[in-house]
């Protein structure tokens, strides 16, 4: 095995989060969860509500940390390992950040937006790592804690940096990005998401905005060339010094611009001009919103420094991620059904991208296009009506049976055509058996909802019917 290289020494760490040395050692990673630990780890003991990894540190060490920073030694606690103490462990962890981006060479891009940024994070990543080391978040670790700790795992000598910022709340993004330093700013765009935390949504594209504080005096901002929020957006860029403002879409005016685009059942082919330049390339995605997000991608790699026209090969096998649009194929009676895992979140307009995807996937013989879906959440006061509007995509895509769960999508489901109604439960986990039981070969089904509506539990339950000796559905 190759051993991994020196991240963090004792004395780096104790410069960063101002207490004194500890110890003499050299870690390989950065860790705040015992179980994920690796050997050679540095544990950072971080305090939560319902949690205190300060409990956790006899485990950690056990699974081969070599040092922790605390803020108190446990009570009758004997350690085999250094101990670095400090006022807060989070403050800590956000300073050990703050030192990797100061002492990094890497040119490093910031994504937010109200829908697509996890999404476009993973395509530029999966660009970058193909032609020079990148370092990104993994997952969605985009807020307080998930970006200060991504930040500290970045190698001093990576080439790329890509780190996704989110938000629940104001003051978040701007905080974030001060952190983070980037050379490139992308908003994927602004939309009716997480409302309920803001007044109205010109406080959630203000709230976007911010990621421009701690752009770079050479930085570029990438935005949504047909967002209603484009010309506020390139005014605050402008503000806050950035010359360089990108604008991607299909609007006539974008500098990225999408020429056209072919939609097929797993991949997608785009006709696009960026910065004057004809290209021509396929992404290993499916639908109009993945060709739109990869104009992004292509503009921030090419600001960013990175070989266009490599990038643009690379999204050629870029494949869907859990919870995000990945496919299942799970056998029924009389044949089997394709399950397109849309799960981990949605919003209105992330929900009516997803349904266009569905609308482009044909059935097998026989087969229908239905939609499960969950409640949307954090919509404010407009949760009901924005609910309902769904009913009109989904009958412009031609989904035949649609399955709801939750309070919210009741509101929905209610509206709907009797033709179209397939069945209802309070809560996605109620919704399974119904669902299942109603499947049939060559159907094709969405699986979606917000995070907080669970609906990886349909997905999982019906990617367990391709598991050896599953019961297979009984279809209609």
């Amino acid at each position: 095995m190759i051993a991994a290289p020196p991240l963090w020494t004792a004395i780096d760490v104790a410069g960063a989060v101002g207490a004194p040395v500890a110890g003499e050692w050299t870690a390989t990673g950065v860790s705040i969860d015992s179980r994920s630990l690796r050997p050679g780890d540095l544990f950072v003991a971080l305090r939560g509500p319902n949690f205190d990894g300060h409990a956790f540190i006899a485990d950690a060490v056990a699974k081969g940390a070599v040092a922790a920073v605390v803020d108190r030694v446990p009570d009758g606690m004997s350690c085999d390992v250094p101990l670095i103490e400090v006022g807060d462990t989070l403050v800590a962890l956000t300073a050990l950040g703050r030192a990797s981006v100061e002492r990094a060479t890497a040119r490093i891009a910031a994504i937010t937006g109200s829908v697509g940024k996890t999404g476009t994070k993973e395509a530029l990543r999966h660009c970058l790592e193909r032609q020079a080391p990148t370092v990104a978040n993994i997952g969605n670790l985009n807020n307080h804690i998930g970006v200060p700790l991504s930040l500290a795992r970045m190698p001093a000598d990576a080439t790329y940096g890509v780190f996704e910022i989110g938000m629940n709340s104001p003051g978040e993004i701007g905080a974030l990005s001060r952190l983070v330093r980037p050379n490139v700013a992308v908003i994927t765009t602004v939309a009716a998401v997480h409302v309920a935390a803001f007044d109205s949504i010109h406080d959630v594209a203000e709230e976007k905005s911010a990621i421009f504080e701690g752009i770079r005096p050479d930085g570029v901002a990438i935005l949504n060339r047909e967002n209603a929020f484009f010309p506020y957006l390139n005014d605050v860029a402008r503000s806050h010094g950035v010359r360089t403002v990108i604008g991607f879409g299909a609007h006539p005016e974008a500098d990225a611009r999408l020429v056209d685009c072919t939609v097929e059942p797993t991949s997608t082919a785009v006709s696009a001009i960026i910065d004057g330049s004809a290209i021509c390339y396929r992404i290993g995605l499916s639908g109009r919103h993945h060709a739109l997000n990869s104009l992004a991608v292509l503009a921030a790699a090419k600001a960013i420094g990175a070989d266009i026209g490599a990038a643009a090969v690379a999204l050629g096998d870029l494949t869907a991620c859990i919870g995000r649009g990945r496919r299942h194929i799970v056998p029924v009676a009389g044949g089997a059904v394709t399950v397109i895992d849309d799960s981990y979140n949605a919003s209105p307009v992330s929900m009516r991208a997803a349904l266009s995807t569905l609308n482009a996937t044909q059935p097998g013989a026989g087969g229908r296009r239905i939609a499960a879906l969950g409640d949307m959440l954090e919509l404010g006061s407009d949760s009901a009506r924005l609910h309902v509007a769904l009913a009109e995509s989904l009958t412009e895509n031609e989904v035949d049976l649609v399955f709801a769960a939750g309070t919210e999508m009741a509101h929905l489901y209610g509206s709907l055509p009797q033709a179209m109604k397939g069945g209802y439960a309070k809560d996605s986990s109620a919704l399974v058996d119904d669902l299942v039981s109603s499947l049939a070969g060559g159907d094709v089904i969405i699986v979606k909802g917000s995070h907080g509506s669970r609906m990886d539990i349909v997905v999982d339950a019906l990617t367990a019917l391709a598991s050896p000796g599953a019961r297979i559905a009984n279809g209609r």
